[in-house]
């Protein structure tokens, strides 16, 4: 049996109102068409749903079985529509973002915050970790999409580029480093250094640009806040990019920039290939671009 929700809507309309004339005009049809399509439908359900005399259409047994379900299906179908244009309209829906801890406590909340403000309905969902576990998310498709480094597998990814990050070294304003104008390798290599974590992509863009060079490192950490805390203890000085600053805006701090060969992080926005985002993903990565040129 294939049933339409023409066909269904038709049948409710007249187990409301038990008058062909009146269902039919409730459906927007001739009377000829409305009754058409319920002997049609009781054609195809092999059974006689209604009752007619002169004055009265009522249910069958089997007519008042029927008319529970096929008030739920309509519902639900109502439902799926009402969802499918909720998601067109961007009222709901689900955005699931991949990034870089720098990026999503540095540049994601201000755009975060206008857009559920624009779009209450929809889900926001925010992972911050390191590039290779972003990558992994997209892979796994938790995230939509990431703001990330590239990794060393992006088979069956596409990553766009998404800005270019200066680095900055960041010391104590009693440091001997804060008063020279230029920094050159070999006089970061005189001070006790505040490593980052060996897997982030800030530790091992700074390793290859300094190459052979080892720098004097005196503690490893993986917060950013935590090396910021550290440097403002004069513990030794560290090197971040320039989006990832915000938590080293410190008065006893002096950042200053920091121009090696190779040194520069390159961020893409990460997706999967040949994978259309959902309506509500696409116009959160349009708002992220946008501010990101702007």
């Amino acid at each position: 049996m294939n049933l339409s929700t023409k066909q269904l809507r038709a049948f409710l309309a007249l187990r409301d109102v038990r008058n062909f004339t009146q269902a039919a005009e409730r459906c927007h049809l001739s009377q000829s068409a409305f009754s058409a399509l319920i002997g049609n439908l009781e054609r195809d359900a092999g059974v006689r749903l209604f009752d007619r005399s002169t004055r009265r259409v009522e249910l069958t047994p089997e007519g008042e079985a029927f008319a529970e379900s096929a008030a739920l299906l309509i519902a639900d179908f109502d439902k799926i529509c009402e969802d499918l244009r909720d998601r067109v309209d961007v009222r709901g829906g689900r955005v699931s973002i991949a990034a870089l801890p720098s990026i999503a406590a540095g540049l994601l909340p201000e755009l975060l915050q206008d857009f559920h403000e624009r779009h209450p309905g929809v889900q926001l969902d925010l992972f911050d970790v390191l590039s290779d576990e972003c990558i992994a998310l997209v892979r796994r498709g938790r995230a939509d999409f990431a703001i990330a480094a590239l990794g060393p597998d992006m088979t069956g990814l596409d990553a766009t580029p998404f800005c270019t990050d200066s680095y900055y070294l960041v010391c104590h304003r009693a440091h001997p480093l804060a008063a020279k104008r230029r920094i050159r390798p070999e006089h970061l290599a005189q001070y006790p250094f505040i490593n980052l974590a060996r897997n982030t992509s800030i530790r091992q863009q700074l390793d290859m640009a300094l190459q052979p060079l080892r720098l004097r490192g005196v503690m490893e950490v993986e917060q950013l806040a935590t090396a910021a805390a550290l440097v403002v203890h004069q513990l030794g000085f560290t090197v971040i990019p320039e989006l990832a600053l915000f938590p080293f805006r410190h008065e006893a701090l002096a950042i200053k920039p920091l121009r090696l060969d190779g040194l520069v992080r390159h961020l893409y926005v990460i997706r999967l290939q040949n994978r259309s985002l959902s309506i509500a993903a696409d116009t959160f990565l349009q708002q992220v671009l946008q501010a990101r040129r702007a």
